[in-house]
């Protein structure tokens, strides 16, 4: 008790203060929903600093970090080496908008590990990599449609913004023909004549969709572990199918490992999984906490933005941010050390075994999914979630943001969003885990 006690952290004066400052400047009180009120509450922990797997609050509450900036943290916060590099390259100019020899480093390191990778291109975000991957497919295919699945999220481009967050059950349609559900207003319906909706880890529906469809798609894509619903797995030999049949059709396979990649496996989920996709997206773990994002695959594919008549346009006055780079150079360098996925699976799936133990000790209906340095706690009676109609029908999300605010109490630093994931960096260690156990446990007394 007296280890709990030392993580009490409800005092947030300071927080609270700062949030209702912020509102005065900023819409909600942030720049991004996923921090504001409308998942945090009654408003977001203000944090100040970051060491390792730990962050501290405007009021100085230390908590251990198990959020990790959405994933992008691979390395935890203030990496001794990554402080190194930042410093050193923001001494001799942080960008120049021009080529430098920071990009090639980092393009040379990011093709020795990703296994599709014959060359890439680097863009500031997850969501512009992906923009640029659909429009490399259709000007590689010809085609304008591409296939989207249920639940995946692809970042805020217009056409990805179709039925990627919860809705009740009765709202979704048949599977065979899903209903079609914006995610955001200013979007003109037109603007998904050619989005294909499909549920996701359903070999069956999948051949069927790609039946009516497939001769018209220019591409297919997917996150390999839905990362948009918690972590949903793709059931055995789904991904493989789904290689085979979007190949057999025409129609590219566009991999987004935005989220998985750099985290599973030094090539990510398609080196874990053994997938061969056409064009990769990349982004978070890759830039070890700076914005960046990628795209990787086959010349065949990615010449097609070489200058010429004919090109597929793609500018950007900070792509290849040469501090950016540099960072991404040392944080791939650090990734590639001996054992660094070993211990990072280690620790993950410690922390998954100690909840997993907690929830049957206490006998609370809620299962640990995923595995290694990713996963989520689902409050259900289900075995497993399997897709996005899983999560919508049997999923309490209710529940787990009451269960995460009582673990922000006592110490734990994560979203309270179930549709988002917990996240293990290199920084997390043993001691960790065991607080998450004991704060999770103290977190369960009345849970229901």
């Amino acid at each position: 008790m007296r280890m709990m006690a030392k993580g009490q952290t409800q005092n947030r004066i300071r927080s609270q203060q700062w949030f209702e400052r912020a509102q005065q400047s900023l819409v909600e009180g942030v720049n991004s929903p996923s921090r504001g009120a409308t998942v945090y509450t009654p408003g977001p922990i203000m944090l100040e600093r970051g060491r390792g797997s730990h962050v501290w609050d405007a009021d100085g509450n230390e908590y251990v970090d198990f959020m990790m900036s959405f994933g992008a943290l691979i390395q935890g916060h203030a990496h001794p080496t990554l402080v190194k590099t930042v410093s050193e390259a923001m001494a001799e100019g942080s960008h120049f908008a021009a080529a430098t020899s920071a990009e090639v480093e980092a393009a040379e390191r990011f093709r020795r590990l990703v296994p599709s990778a014959e060359v890439v291109r680097f863009t500031n975000t997850g969501t512009e990599a992906t923009m640029l991957a659909l429009r490399l497919a259709r000007a590689h295919t010809g085609r304008r449609k591409f296939l989207k699945f249920e639940g995946h999220y692809h970042g805020w481009y217009d056409p990805y913004l179709l039925n990627a967050h919860s809705h009740p059950p009765d709202q979704l349609g048949p599977v065979e023909d899903p209903a079609r559900i914006p995610d955001s207003e200013g979007i003109p319906p037109s603007t998904f004549d050619d989005v294909v909706l499909a549920p996701w880890n359903d070999v069956a529906a999948l051949e069927h969709v790609l039946k009516q469809h497939g001769h018209e798609l220019a591409a297919v894509i997917t996150e390999p572990v839905m990362a948009n619903m918690g972590c949903i797995l793709p059931r055995d030999g789904y991904l493989q199918r789904l290689r085979e049949l979007s190949r057999d059709c025409g129609a590219m396979l566009i991999l987004d490992e935005v989220v998985t990649g750099f985290r599973y496996a030094p090539g990510g989920c398609q080196e874990h999984y053994g997938i061969q996709p056409d064009i990769s997206t990349f982004g978070k773990a890759l830039g070890a906490g700076f914005p960046v994002g990628a795209v990787a695959g086959p010349r065949s594919i990615l010449e097609r933005m070489r200058w010429s008549e004919n090109m597929v346009l793609h500018y950007g006055t900070f792509n290849g941010h040469r501090l950016t780079m540099k960072v991404v150079a040392a944080n791939l360098d650090l990734l590639s050390a001996e054992n660094t996925y070993r211990k990072l699976h280690e620790i993950g799936n410690s922390a998954i075994a100690g909840l997993r133990e907690v929830f049957r000790r206490r006998q609370v209906k809620a299962i640990v999914q995923g595995f290694g340095p990713m996963f989520q706690i689902y409050f259900t009676e289900c075995d497993a979630i399997h897709d996005y109609r899983d999560y919508c029908k049997y999923v309490d999300t209710t529940l787990y943001p009451r269960f995460v605010h009582r673990l922000l109490d006592r110490g734990i630093y994560m979203t309270p969003s179930n549709g988002l994931h917990w996240i293990v960096s290199t920084a997390h260690t043993d001691a960790d885990v065991q607080t998450l156990v004991e704060a999770a446990d103290s977190a369960c007394s009345g849970l229901s």
